[in-house]
């Protein structure tokens, strides 16, 4: 009797990575480089147990079938995109906001909207709704909104449900804890979810940084787009970058990570302190 070969004795071939890779990078703008192979070939397996297929290649001709690619692409980008994120990541931007963003910006606008641009599972828009709620109660007055969005429609949902673990939560300071975070009520699941009151100040949104035009109601005061771009390569993180800086207010400040530079790229942005930068003022028309 023949040998039917599985998933999980195959590698998925250099053809087949080759063909999703571009297939990513269309869709996407992610570069994915030939180390991230093996990465792809894990996540995959999983997803090929879930369709009962046997190989990386009958999964391959599936995806790039008319039915697949009406399907599975959305799946597809939530295996890929997936990326690890903390609260209270890179705290001296948050510091930076507290302190000197948010004073300025709320001279000229008593209504405020801060972005998170790849906000995966939602760590980055939480800490924000909650140093923004605190800056609230201490400056009667002041108003603001969040948007949330992701490419990933998984990490999204994680989001939208605001739950984490014990672990997870770590880095949030014991008064915030005590003020935004609903401790579980099994003591078997250390886990602990966001005050309804702390989720409905932040408008989760599916959104593809690739998108020509992103479509948002207002311009925003900052974005936070860090450890994104990292995924890019320089051309696409020049037109995102450039996309991105259009939708910010006068003024208004752009955070990226702290492994990503703008340097030497056309971008109407003056760098304030490392990894974050404030649009130029446009000169006057002649």
């Amino acid at each position: 009797m023949a040998h039917v070969h599985t998933a999980e004795e195959e590698e998925l071939s250099s053809r087949d990575f080759g063909r999703l890779r571009e297939l990513i990078y269309t869709e996407t703008g992610i570069c994915l480089s030939p180390e991230k192979k093996t990465m792809v070939e894990v996540r995959l397996k999983r997803r090929l147990r879930t369709l009962n297929m046997a190989t990386y290649t009958q999964y391959c001709d599936f995806v790039f079938g008319r039915e697949g690619m009406r399907e599975e692409l959305v799946f597809l980008i939530n295996v890929i995109t997936t990326n690890k994120t903390d609260f209270f990541r890179e705290p001296q931007h948050f510091e930076f906001l507290t302190r000197t963003a948010l004073p300025e910006l709320a001279v000229n606008s008593r209504s405020l909207v801060i972005w998170s641009a790849g906000c995966s599972s939602g760590e980055e828009p939480y800490t924000l709704a909650m140093l923004l709620s605190e800056y609230a109660e201490a400056h009667p007055g002041f108003r603001f909104r969040i948007l949330a969005s992701d490419i990933s429609t998984e990490v999204l949902e994680k989001a939208e449900m605001g739950i984490y673990s014990s672990e997870c939560v770590t880095p949030v300071p014991l008064t915030l804890k005590r003020k935004y975070l609903l401790r579980s009520r099994d003591s078997q699941s250390p886990r602990v979810r966001v005050t309804p009151e702390l989720r409905r100040l932040i408008d989760f949104r599916h959104l593809n940084l690739m998108e020509s035009d992103y479509m948002l109601a207002q311009k925003v005061d900052a974005i936070f787009c860090r450890n994104v771009l990292i995924y890019f390569d320089r051309a696409t993180q020049e037109n995102i970058l450039c996309k991105l800086v259009d939708n910010l207010t006068p003024s208004g400040y752009l955070f990226v990570g702290h492994s990503e530079t703008l340097h030497d790229m056309d971008l109407p942005v003056v760098p304030v302190a490392p990894a974050l930068y404030r649009k130029a003022h446009a000169p006057p028309r002649t």
